[in-house]
């Protein structure tokens, strides 16, 4: 067992072995060029291209979604089990799938699943709407009215029209996942990038080339929620989720564990305390006006 342990590491270290040359002549069918090896010098077409056939169209459509040669399993596989994120920001960049691509087809993937492609054909988008509507109705003569039916009271209205304010960032927040995750992820990777710039991995990371991890970090998370909601698990299993992002934030450092996820979690608090006073800010406008 230590033995196999032993091979895991030296293999978890090692970076992403590209397969070798071919030697076999080949001829550009783009260009002319008469070259060896897998893809042509000039132009960098595959020469594996031949006539077009229903398998080179299923391939080439696999290969959109991340299952031809820049894999997106075997990049989401070594973010969990290599130190795939280091070699990424150290040039080997042709062995992986892109990060800003992966994140928007796996961000377009979750939102399919959530509008009713899973198991319980359950539209979470649409169930979601109905619960941020619940809390406040409209009778049927137009007047605005509490959970009991009754009027609202000009300071109950002054609240209900700031929690619509509320509600409208919220729906669009919800409308707009990608944008709001992209703000997210530029938000939380600032005060976390203060907790990692002098890693012992990279003692002089950018700041570019840590959100560059963040962004497949996000990814990673990304997958396993999806599953999570596509077999409609419960929510409590979908927070086991963050505590993945340690893996990927532990290679890429070189910190222990509990450093790590203490520099996570200090980072998750001063963002959150920088959007509550948002919030209150927000709610206090709101009030005023």
């Amino acid at each position: 067992m230590k033995q196999k342990y032993r091979k895991y590491l030296e293999w978890q270290q090692q970076p992403y072995q590209v397969k070798p040359i071919s030697e076999e002549e080949h001829e550009c069918a783009t260009c002319g060029t008469h070259y060896q090896g897998n893809y042509c010098p000039r132009c960098g077409q595959s020469s594996a291209v031949g006539r077009y056939s229903f398998k080179k169209a299923f391939l080439l459509f696999l290969d959109v979604w991340g299952l031809g040669n820049r894999g997106m399993f075997r990049s989401l596989r070594d973010l969990v089990l290599r130190y795939m994120i280091r070699d990424y920001l150290s040039g080997m960049q042709m062995a992986y799938f892109p990060p800003f691509k992966m994140f928007f087809l796996l961000l377009t993937f979750s939102v399919v699943v959530n509008s009713g492609l899973n198991v319980k054909l359950e539209n979470k988008l649409a169930i979601s709407q109905v619960q941020l509507d619940k809390g406040f109705e409209v009778s049927s003569d137009g007047k605005t009215v509490n959970e009991k039916g009754k009027p609202l009271t000009e300071e109950q209205k002054t609240v209900y029209n700031t929690l619509m304010k509320v509600r409208d960032v919220v729906v669009w927040m919800t409308n707009h996942q990608t944008i709001v995750l992209l703000l997210w992820l530029l938000l939380f990777s600032g005060p976390l990038y203060l907790f990692f710039r002098h890693c012992p991995a990279i003692p002089d990371l950018r700041y570019s080339e840590f959100f560059v991890a963040m962004v497949y970090t996000n990814n990673m998370m990304t997958v396993f929620s999806t599953l999570c909601d596509f077999l409609c698990l419960g929510s409590a299993l979908q927070l086991l989720v963050y505590l993945l992002s340690i893996i990927p934030m532990k290679q890429l450092s070189g910190y222990g564990w509990w450093r790590t996820l203490g520099n996570i979690m200090l980072a998750f608090v001063i963002v959150l305390f920088v959007i509550a006073l948002l919030l209150a800010l927000i709610f206090a406008v709101g009030l005023a006006m």
